[in-house]
């Protein structure tokens, strides 16, 4: 039942996380979701698996596929999106939870890179 709880606040979070990038990627313009408290101290691994939750489920939509057919590229995404991220980015999505503008960019690149759908 924890385990079950877990996983829903984790998607919770991590469609914060792409809905923050995809409201980003329409428009500079367009209001970001509120603060997530939880994120406040994530490890840098815990905020790559919030990123490659939020891709399964966000690209399984997109491409209208199952989420085991996106798995290897929102491995890519999510372990690149991350990794590349500079301590300042880290800390910025841990005040957060979700990635800041430049952070956000980086995203928007490895989602081109590993042969994802750019959310709308």
């Amino acid at each position: 039942m924890m385990m079950r709880r877990m996983g829903a606040v984790f998607l919770a979070v991590g469609l914060t996380v792409l809905a923050g990038l995809s409201a980003h990627a329409a428009s500079g313009t367009t209001a970001l979701p509120p603060p997530d408290p939880t994120a406040k101290n994530l490890t840098p691994y815990m905020i790559q698996l919030r990123a490659f939750d939020a891709c399964l489920v966000t690209q399984s939509r997109l491409m209208s596929t199952t989420r085991e057919a996106v798995h290897t590229p929102c491995s890519c995404y999510a372990k690149g999106t991350v990794g590349a991220m500079t301590k300042d980015e880290i800390q910025a999505f841990r005040d957060t939870g979700y990635f800041n503008d430049s952070a956000r960019a980086k995203g928007l690149g490895f989602i081109d890179r590993c042969k994802l759908k750019r959310p709308v």
